[in-house]
């Protein structure tokens, strides 16, 4: 009797959890974006939602709660009802923050969900023409040459560009000097100028200018090549195994949402994505389509956060 009893437990039990899942979603989701409208990560958020939208026929409402390096939106994901009707967009700055800020009102890893990695942004190491290196090793050699000499623009402290360089000098040997701006666009008219010889930008920032010859590509700091510049080699190709520097745009729930509702946007996301349509826009825009699992996006997380998190210890990185 005993036995039959927890048979039926099971039962009904694994019935809910079905349940769940065909019935999720069944009013609209919020997503949360912790960045401005209109930039990069922004865009990713809008495409990706309007698909789910369709797919799963509810509404999935985005919310733009920039602020504090995106950890206003991110607090308000992780405070949010645990019911999967509330999701975020993660960014690189989810991995970093907890070692650039003394303090945060939320625990990165404990108090969120991974539902799947969307994207990666491939990021491309230029050079102004004017610069005398012509590939990586070229670029090594005049940087050990003369250390403490060489700048390198980025987009601000803490910037993935910034973070780049911090690698590079780790990974490379190198003394170079860091030159912060208040953004990649000022930070790009200084490279373009001459001020400052070399810079990480996003691919998709730097494409034009190098098709017009402003600026020339030494590598991509991705483990694969981008399809926007596909004779420009990898930093691993180039001779810098394993450099792998890129943005991020993530799905993540707060902890303890229905695993059903996790799964069930992992697959419709991955579905979305890779969809031709959609895929081919994000392909165009220097991103490298994933939609990984669950598991896979944690397991990513926690390689990431060791990497970036002993770098920015040790090179002393503190938030603006």
């Amino acid at each position: 009797m005993l036995a039959l009893l927890r048979l039926t437990c099971a039962a009904l039990l694994a019935l809910g959890g079905n349940v769940v899942a065909q019935d999720y979603p069944n009013r609209p989701v919020r997503l949360i974006v912790p960045q401005p409208p209109g930039g990069p990560s922004d865009i990713v958020a809008r495409l990706v939602a309007q698909r789910l939208s369709e797919r799963l026929g509810q509404p999935f409402v985005v919310e733009n709660r920039p602020g504090a390096g995106s950890n206003i939106g991110t607090e308000m994901v992780a405070r949010a009802p645990k019911d999967g009707y509330t999701i975020g967009l993660a960014t690189v700055q989810h991995i970093v923050n907890p070692f650039l800020f003394a303090s945060l009102p939320f625990d990165a890893v404990r108090d969120f969900a991974p539902i799947t990695l969307i994207s990666k942004a491939h990021i491309v190491l230029v050079v102004n023409p004017d610069t005398p290196a012509q590939n990586l090793r070229e670029l090594i050699a005049l940087a050990r040459a003369r250390p403490g000499s060489i700048s390198w623009a980025s987009a601000g402290n803490g910037s993935t560009s910034h973070l780049a360089v911090e690698l590079f000098k780790t990974a490379a040997q190198v003394d170079v000097v860091h030159v912060p701006y208040k953004g990649t666009q000022p930070a790009l008219t200084d490279v373009l100028g001459g001020r400052v010889p070399v810079m990480f930008d996003g691919v998709i920032t730097s494409l034009p200018h190098l098709r017009a010859g402003k600026l020339r590509a030494v590598a991509v700091a991705s483990l694969t090549r981008s399809p926007l510049l596909p004779d420009t080699p990898t930093m691993t190709e180039a001779g810098l195994a394993g450099f792998e520097a890129v943005g991020l745009a993530a799905f993540m729930a707060p902890a303890g949402s229905p695993t059903e509702a996790i799964a069930r946007l992992q697959r419709e996301t991955s579905a979305a994505v890779n969809a031709p349509e959609l895929r081919d826009r994000l392909v165009a825009m220097g991103l490298e389509v994933v939609a990984n699992t669950p598991a896979e996006f944690g397991e990513y997380l926690r390689t990431e956060s060791a990497k970036w998190g002993k770098l920015i210890r040790d090179a002393k990185i503190r938030a603006e």
